[in-house]
C-alpha cells in the first residue's frame, strides 16, 4: 500500500471512529501494516494538517488517536449549538434520544445495532443540545463511552425523574423503536398543549435536515 493511500484511509477510520478514537495498534490491524508505519503515516498527517491550516486536527490522547477541531474556532461551534434555527430535532435524532432515554446506559454501537444505522451525528446533536451526556465507560473491548440522559432532558419533557417516562414495553430489538419513539412525541404533544410551559424556538417536534441518509455516511 502506497504512503498517500494508507493516510487517506487512516483520515476515514478516524473520521468514522468519532470521539471515541482509535489506538495506533487498532489502525495498523485494521489496515494490515505495521505499527511504525502507521505511526510515520499520522506523524506526517499531524504536521500536514497544520501546515495546511485544516478546520480539524489530529490528536493523541491517552493512547488514543482521533480527529479534533481547532479550539481557536470554538466561538464559531457555540454559534452552531446554540442557533435558534438549529434548536429542532430530526426524526434520526429523536429515535436515538428514545433509545438513550428508555435503554441508558448505553454505547453508541448498541444503539446502532438498534437503530440499523450510523447514529454518531445524532448523538453529537443530542450532546450538544445537552439532552444527553457520557455517564461512564462500559467493561468492554476499547471501554466505549456510555450515554444518558441530563437534567435539561427531564427538564424539558417536565419529568421528575427518568422513571417518569410514559411506560414502555421493554423492546429487545428495532421492531418496537417505532413505538418507544412515539411515546416521545406524544409526550411532546402533551406539552405543547401548555404554550406558557414551552418555548416554541425549543420545539424539538420540528423536523430538520438531517436524516438516516446522513447518518448512514458517518
Amino acid at each position: 500500500m502506497d504512503f498517500p493511500k494508507l493516510k487517506s484511509i487512516i483520515e476515514g477510520l478516524l473520521f468514522l471512529s468519532g470521539e471515541e478514537g482509535l489506538s495506533i495498534k487498532q489502525i495498523a490491524e485494521i489496515v494490515d501494516q505495521r505499527v511504525e508505519l502507521v505511526t510515520d503515516a499520522i506523524e506526517e498527517m499531524i504536521g500536514e494538517f497544520s501546515q495546511q491550516g485544516r478546520g480539524v486536527q489530529i490528536l493523541k490522547i491517552a493512547g488514543v488517536v482521533q480527529l479534533g477541531t481547532l479550539p481557536e474556532h470554538a466561538v464559531y461551534f457555540e454559534k452552531l449549538a446554540y442557533s435558534p434555527a438549529r434548536t429542532s430535532l430530526s426524526q434520526a435524532a429523536l429515535e436515538t434520544l428514545a433509545i438513550v432515554a428508555y435503554r441508558q446506559p448505553i454505547t453508541r454501537v448498541e444503539i446502532e445495532e438498534i437503530r440499523g444505522v450510523k447514529s454518531e451525528r445524532a448523538i453529537h446533536t443530542l450532546v450538544n443540545k445537552d439532552l444527553i451526556i457520557e455517564v461512564g465507560r462500559a467493561e468492554a473491548i476499547g471501554r466505549p463511552i456510555l450515554y444518558g440522559t441530563t437534567k435539561s432532558f427531564l427538564d424539558y419533557f417536565g419529568l421528575a425523574s427518568i422513571k417518569d417516562l410514559p411506560e414502555p414495553g421493554l423492546f429487545e430489538d428495532s421492531e418496537n423503536l417505532e413505538e418507544e419513539t412515539q411515546l416521545l412525541f406524544n409526550k411532546l404533544d402533551l406539552q405543547q398543549l401548555e404554550p406558557e410551559n414551552a418555548d416554541p424556538a425549543d420545539d424539538l417536534s420540528h423536523i430538520d435536515s438531517e436524516d438516516d441518509n446522513t447518518d448512514s455516511s458517518l
